[in-house]
Formats: C-alpha cells, structure tokens, sequence
C-alpha cells in the first residue's frame, strides 16, 4: 500500500544483526535474511512520529511520493486509530515522538494552552516524548505544568475547560513521559526531565529491556525566547548519549534507541518519504548520528519538519536507521525491532515511512478523541471564524531568492504600524524573523468556516502568527542596526545557526545582501524612505553611515531577547513592550476589511522587493 524506493526495500530485506562485543568494543554487522523467521525472537513495534505542533485536525492532503496521490492525511483521532491497530496486531507496541509535540499549534489547541494535545495524546496512547524547542515556547514552568497537570496560572478562562469537553478537571497533564537527557540545571546539573524511558518484554522466559533516549537540540536557547530557558543549560547531544551507555548497560538494557529533536533535509525536488536523497551530507542530524557509541541501534529525529528514512553510521561505521516522520502527525514511522532472544540485543530493524490516510477504511478514528477535539473546536469557534480582514491574493510564507517573503512582510508591516505612534514606541520600522511565520500563509480562498474566498479569519491569522511573542521596541544605533543584518548569516558577528535567517523588514526599508562577501560586509544600500526623505544607513561599498545615529526599532521580545542568534538586539536601549504580535496583525488586517479594499501584496505603496540579493544564487539560503 505504501511505495518504497530501492533503500527503503534495503532496509525490509536487510537484517543487521548485533553479535557479542568484540574485544575492541565493536559489534558485528551482518547481513542474514532468515533471521526475522526465527519465531522465538520478539518484535517490538515502535510508531514514531515528530513536530506534530498541536495539529489536532488534519492539515489537510499529502502524497508519499511523486507518483503518489494525495490522501487527506493526519488529526489525532486517525493517529489513535492507526496506533490502536498496530497494538492489536501486536502488543509490544510503543509509541514515541521526537519533539515539538505542541507548541506553534493551531487555534483550536492554543487557545487553551495546549492542553488539548496532551489530553489527546494520553487517550492515542503516546508513551515518550523527547522535548523539542517549542515545547519551551511558554517557558519551563509552563511546560512543567503540561507534564504535571493543572490550571493555568492565570488564565482563568481557556485553561481546564475538561468540563466542558469530557476530560477531567484539573487539566490531567501527560500521562505519558517527557524526556530531556541534555537539559540540565545549570547550578546542579539535574535533568529537568527524566533523561530515559526503559521498557521491558519478555522474551524466551527473560525480560529483554529496550531503552529511550530523549534529546532536545543544544541550539535551543537561540531559538526560544532566552527568558523562558533560563537557569537551563543545554548539553551536547551525542555526548550526553555516550555518557549514558554505561548506565544502562549496568541496568541490563541491550537495545537503546534515540528520540532526538534535531534533524536533517534530503536533498532534490523528488519527495519520497522513504528515500534519503543525498544521505542527510551536511545536515546537524547526521554529524550528530556519526559520534553515537557503537551501542545504539536506532535514531528517531524531527525539527527540520521533513521525512526520510536513512542508514546512517555511529562512530563505528556501522550503519543504523535514522528516521522522521515530517510533521503535523500526517506520518507515521512503523519500525519493527527484532530482539535476540537470548542476549537481549538488537537482531534486526525495519522502518517504513507511513502517511496516516483518513481515507484508508482499515484504520477507525478513535471517537472518544474525535469528540474531544469537536468540543474544543467548538469552545473556539466564536474566536477563530471572526473575520478580520481581507486580500486580493495569496500572501504566502514562501520565499524568494533574496529571501522576501509576502507574508513576513504584511506581518512586518504590522508591527510598525501598532507601534509607530510616538506614545506606543515612535517605531520607524520594524523587523520580523521568518521563523516566526508559519505555513501557509494567508490563502484566498475560502475555509471550511464559510468566510468566503478573500477573507481571513482569527483563526487562519492564528495559525499563520501562532507565538503569542510581544512587541518591544528599541532603540538601535545605525551601527548596531548594520550589525543586525549582518547577523542574518551563518557565522557572521557570533551567528550559531548553519543557515540564513534573512530579516523581513517593514515598508520603507530596503537592502542588497552579497553573499559572497565576507561577513561584515554583506549587507549593502541600506536605507530607509519615510516624511524625512530617503536617509542611508549603510552605503554602496557597505560603509556605515553616521555609525552613532539612533532609530527606533519594533521587534518581538524573542528578538529583543537574543532570539535566532540576533545577540546585538539584547543591546538595545529604551525598551518599551507593545501588544502581542495577533493583536497587532488583528489591528492591521481591520484596514483592509470589507467595505474596504482588500489588502494587495504586489500594491507599488508597499515598496517591494524589499530586500535584493548581489550575488548569483537562486535559493534562499
């Protein structure tokens, strides 16, 4: 039913079997097609799945491959469906995620702080969740309470509404287990989660345990708002692994498995959810996979929101599968681990990438979760179908070769106008970071709410701005501003991050970027067109101009904060918090609401391109 390429058939036939320690710590591969008929062996089934972001409903159609067709795919209540068959036909069944579980979720979880999710994840049957970056996105008192349970502390009104939707009151918490190996008290250096989860089978009269891992990338602190991760410290992935084999070697666990938020991208324009197009070369996941203690069999991933399935080798140079299961719960990885009967280790993995198709008459939706989910959207409809203004097109979140982004650039825009008035900050513009809008955009057409084609919603406003981030705006000298944008690249003035985080700057604002360059010296023409006239901040040659002049800046407080490796921002002066960044785009979009005319991405008054790439590259990077 689901098309494999020639790896993932590889993968079905070929049997990796672990013998004994050798001598040199090393363990022998092997390659024996019968050994998955050895009947006496357990399988244990582990369905994976990473990034689901509170998709509650299903984000709608998805295709496996190219040759596929597209399925409505994913919402919980048809992953429970999927998860409750797999335990049937096998109950040595678990089922783990690999981070972002909620976080930038949709309206219809949010709203009520994620609780939904959880309640739902704990009636799917979720065993291990390793913590992403988003699950920080509240905080680290927040997402203790989503493990804990409770009320929200002080919303009064979103927050254990389980009366009203059929769960218990207070909100229950997780049922299931976060894990968090690598993130640490900094003073003490005790785990904020449990950094595993061991599970124990029986097989042959003795019980084989199979271990879980859980990881949180090291690179959260740049990408979550730095006050919500305070007083943590994040380790380094494949060293916190290692360290801990030893530990549970002593428990008698044989087979250890990683759930890891970080990730990789297969490489081409073909997608297929079982191939691994360019082997993950260069990717964070594969680096990390390649320093792992000979020990572990098997690595579960997410982040980079993308599916594949790989083999890729440990420290060793033995080959293991390295999964994901793209995001929004409309994959599911089905892994089958064959355990040795006699020495508890791994005899043989499979893994097959599987879309989770509502339309597939085998699976049953779980209803008790369906109605859960009916009752919540209900809570939130009075919200989320509120109309709040308009557009002649799609402004979507897709990017350009110099790294526009229609989206990015309407939400910029936004923020300018909430806080430009010389009482809310006397912002003269604004700056947005890309990260921070999300699929799709804002699309014409109409949604299921019956708005009508143009329209937009709360809700789709929502989903597009899901962060809850707060205005701040600053004050920057022409220096400091340079420096900013110079930042956007890998690198460049203490930048962390192996990729481009290009600005959307608001209108009036407009820059070159050469990529060619050397850092310092990449951002060109910068200026700014307002009732003074056109003023240059950085020129031709990439000089900065009067390097000591001051503006005032409007970004989110995750910006502010140092977020995205932005590290010059924390050096702005004269604070000033605005409105919540959907409050502002609410406010912006009411403009251009009917009788109104609708909001135009390509109007000359907007100023675009904003932003114009030098050098030759035809990507944003």
């Amino acid at each position: 039913m689901f098309a494999l390429n020639r790896l993932a058939l590889a993968l079905t036939a070929t049997l990796v079997v672990c013998g004994a320690h050798a001598a040199a710590g090393a363990k022998t591969t092997i390659v024996r097609a019968s050994a998955a008929q050895d009947t006496g062996n357990p399988v244990i089934k582990v369905l994976a799945l990473n990034d689901f972001h509170g998709a509650l409903e299903s984000p709608g159609t998805y295709k496996a491959n190219g040759d596929a067709a597209a399925v409505p795919a994913g919402g919980v209540d048809e992953l429970a469906g999927y998860i409750a068959a797999a335990r049937a036909a096998n109950p040595n069944t678990i089922v783990v995620s690999a981070g972002d579980l909620i976080g930038a979720s949709p309206l219809v979880s949010a709203l009520f702080h994620d609780e939904p999710t959880i309640e739902t994840m704990n009636r799917a049957g979720l065993d291990f969740n390793a913590v992403g970056n988003h699950e920080f996105d509240d905080g680290k008192a927040e997402l203790k309470r989503m493990a804990q349970g409770g009320c929200h502390p002080t919303d009064t009104v979103n927050s254990c509404r389980g009366a009203d939707v059929g769960t218990p009151v207070p909100f229950e918490g997780a049922q299931f287990k976060f894990l968090a190996a690598n993130v640490v008290n900094a003073k003490t250096g005790d785990t904020m989660f449990k950094p595993y989860g061991i599970k124990a089978f029986k097989a042959g009269g003795k019980k084989v345990k199979v271990a879980f891992i859980g990881l949180t990338l090291k690179e959260t602190p740049q990408i979550v708002t730095p006050s919500g991760v305070k007083g943590l410290k994040f380790n380094d992935e494949a060293a916190t692994v290692n360290q801990l084999v030893p530990e549970l070697r002593a428990q008698g666990v044989e087979a250890i498995v990683v759930l890891i938020h970080q990730g990789g991208v297969q490489t081409g324009s073909t997608v297929d959810i079982n191939a691994c197009a360019g082997n993950l070369d260069g990717s964070p996941i594969k680096t990390i996979v390649s320093q792992l203690d000979d020990a572990v069999d098997l690595v579960i991933s997410g982040h980079t929101h993308a599916a594949y399935n790989c083999q890729l080798p440990v420290a060793s140079g033995r080959l293991i599968p390295v999964t994901s299961a793209n995001t929004q719960g409309r994959v599911l990885t089905d892994i089958d681990i064959t355990l040795d009967r006699n020495s508890g280790q791994v005899a043989a993995i499979t893994a097959q990438n599987k879309v989770v198709d509502r339309s597939n008459a085998a699976i049953v939706p779980n209803a008790q979760i369906a109605g859960i989910v009916s009752a919540y959207k209900a809570l939130a409809a009075p919200v989320a179908n509120q109309v709040i203004g308009a557009i002649t097109t799609d402004v979507p979140n897709t990017k350009d070769a110099a790294c526009n982004m229609p989206a990015g650039d309407l939400i910029a825009d936004s923020q300018w106008a909430a806080t430009s008035a010389s009482n809310l900050g006397g912002a003269q513009f604004a700056l947005m970071n890309p990260g921070g809008v999300r699929n799709p955009g804002f699309l014409y057409a109409g949604s299921a709410a019956g708005e009508g084609d143009g329209n937009i919603t709360y809700g789709e406003a929502f989903t597009v701005q899901p962060f809850g981030n707060s205005l701040v705006t600053l004050t920057l000298t022409t220096q400091q501003v340079r420096d900013t944008l110079e930042q956007q690249f890998p690198g460049c003035l203490g930048q962390t991050s192996t990729y481009a985080k290009v600005l959307l700057p608001s209108n009036g604002i407009r820059y070159e970027w050469d990529n060619t360059q050397a850092c310092g010296a990449k951002v060109r023409n910068l200026t700014l067109t307002s009732g003074a006239g056109v003023q240059t901040l950085v020129d031709g040659s990439g000089q900065v101009v009067d390097a000591g002049k001051t503006w005032r800046v409007t970004v989110n407080n995750f910006l502010a904060d140092g977020g995205d490796g932005f590290s010059v921002l924390k050096g702005g002066s004269n604070r000033l918090g605005g409105a919540q960044d959907i409050d502002a785009l609410s406010a912006y979009l009411a403009a251009y609401k009917a009788p109104a005319p609708a909001y135009n991405p390509a109007a000359a008054n907007l100023g675009k391109p904003r932003i114009v790439r030098l050098d030759a590259g035809t990507s944003c990077p």
